[in-house]
């Protein structure tokens, strides 16, 4: 019951991740990836660690705050700064269907460091989700923008930062609390930022928002920064790292869906087909075989 109900909680985290994509491509053109990142987690993290205080979390212990510092850095810093180039070059879904790769990626660095062993089930059924994500998209791919490519490049060589977090993350997440382990790693990376932002000017491109962009802005940093990871932490808490990842090939449905409406991305009846074997690729890997 608990791996279920942590898959259930990662797949509307997924969800709107997948809102957030269409989100960051739609503000692309009005801010440099270093002002997409700060408006996310600066605004994700005053939302954070309000609730943390009122909520009297448990905090990481004293002698894993540098650990956990340091993975908020990589993952709330670098990787989504590389995140936003990607959405650059190409489009929400495309650069969403690179980041579908996440599931094969956790399962090879879980395995790789032996914290989780490969069955053949989860291998299946991460396989057909994926499979169902490249199904979706498949007809849209011939008409990318030009140079495309190299922000899926980009998309898929940042997935494996976010892979290491995954499977580094749950052991921090178990001698604290999920909230409180998001909190400290999320106010390492948007501080990290916000400090880079200084003195490039990316916090100053604030300025140059209008009303439209500032409500996306805002929906960015609420639900696709501070209640989409509240929702991941608490998944990784409860569910293994793959079965967590596998729910992110939902992720390219969400961004291509919300994308038809703010920047004219086509939906193909390939979508519906590639959705129905998402959902069974996510059912073969968070489902065990009973034997008598």
């Amino acid at each position: 019951m608990g791996e279920g109900v942590g898959v259930a909680i990662a797949l509307v985290s997924s969800c709107l991740g997948g809102s957030a994509a269409a989100i960051t491509r739609y503000l692309a053109g009005n801010a440099d990836p270093i002002t997409l990142a700060i408006l996310r987690w600066g605004i994700g993290f005053l939302c954070v660690l309000p609730a943390a205080l009122l909520l009297r979390v448990r905090w990481p212990q004293r002698a894993d705050w540098p650990a956990v510092a340091a993975l908020g850095f990589c993952f709330f810093g670098v990787f989504f700064v590389f995140y936003n180039i990607a959405m650059t070059f190409t489009t929400a879904a495309r650069a969403s269907l690179a980041l579908a790769t996440l599931p094969l990626q956790t399962m090879m660095v879980g395995a790789l460091l032996g914290i989780e062993p490969l069955t053949k089930r989860k291998t299946i059924g991460v396989c057909v989700a994926v499979l169902g994500v490249v199904a979706a998209l498949a007809s849209g791919l011939a008409a990318a923008p030009a140079g495309a490519w190299r922000g899926e490049l980009i998309m898929t060589g940042a997935v494996l930062c976010m892979a290491f977090y995954n499977v580094w993350s749950r052991p921090f997440i178990r001698r604290s609390s999920a909230l409180g382990f998001l909190t400290v790693g999320m106010g390492t990376g948007a501080a990290a930022l916000i400090l880079v932002g200084l003195f490039t000017g990316s916090v100053a491109a604030l300025n140059a928002f209008g009303t439209p962009q500032w409500i996306a802005g805002i929906y960015l940093g609420v639900a696709g920064g501070a209640l989409a990871f509240i929702l991941w932490v608490l998944a990784l808490e409860r569910a293994s790292p793959t079965r967590v990842a596998n729910t992110m090939t939902v992720n390219p449905i969400a961004a291509g869906l919300l994308a038809t409406q703010l920047v004219g991305e086509p939906i193909t009846p390939n979508l519906i087909v590639g959705l129905v074997a998402v959902f069974a690729g996510i059912w073969i890997a968070t489902s065990e075989v009973k034997t008598p």
